[in-house]
């Protein structure tokens, strides 16, 4: 895909999506313990196929469209997890953030540091105003990776969004681009 170019942080290197990628991304996608609290949640093998082809041509910053990112070992090319970038409708200075750590990998820090890799990007090389996450309050890890980069929380809102056939709460964190340079971003 032109336009994005791998990110590299310590121990990882976030890149695009590619059709090697669909057994490791499915592989963790299909547990429940890694999808608990997303929309998202492929049946099939082919489904996680069509998902990584839609991903080839989606350029960074395309208003409306998601860029999902593998998450990978960078000493052994593992995929370890997945990112997501919305970049909203209408709206050039905003981004939303997703991400999933396969339960294989979590608890060694790898959520941290891809989303700071991924809000680095998004401040520094497309110029954001605000990075914004949407998180079931019951997800604390996830809760944990976002307070400990700085963002805030800027609200709960209870019943509002319809999953799993019942109304859930949910919470908005951000983090403006001011911040994130004070934080050390």
């Amino acid at each position: 895909m032109a336009g994005f170019k791998a990110l590299r942080t310590e121990r990882l290197l976030l890149r695009d999506l590619e059709s090697g990628d669909a057994e490791a991304f499915f592989g963790y996608k299909r547990l429940p313990e890694a999808t608990q609290y997303q929309h998202w949640r492929p049946q099939t093998l082919e489904e996680i196929e069509r998902f990584i082809g839609k991903m080839q041509g989606i350029q960074p910053g395309a208003p409306g469209e998601w860029l999902q990112l593998a998450v990978c070992l960078k000493d052994s090319s593992v995929m370890v997890g997945d990112i997501g970038l919305h970049f909203l409708p209408g709206e050039d200075r905003q981004a939303e953030i997703g991400y999933t750590i396969s339960p294989a990998h979590q608890r060694k820090g790898y959520a941290t540091e891809a989303v700071g890799a991924a809000v680095n990007y998004l401040f520094n090389k497309l110029d954001k105003h605000r990075v914004y996450g949407s998180v079931d309050p019951r997800n604390a890890p996830s809760i944990a990776v976002l307070e400990h980069l700085g963002f805030r929380k800027e609200g709960h809102f209870r019943q509002a969004v319809f999953m799993d056939g019942k109304w859930q709460d949910d919470c908005i964190y951000a983090i403006l681009s001011r911040e994130w340079n004070r934080f050390g971003g």
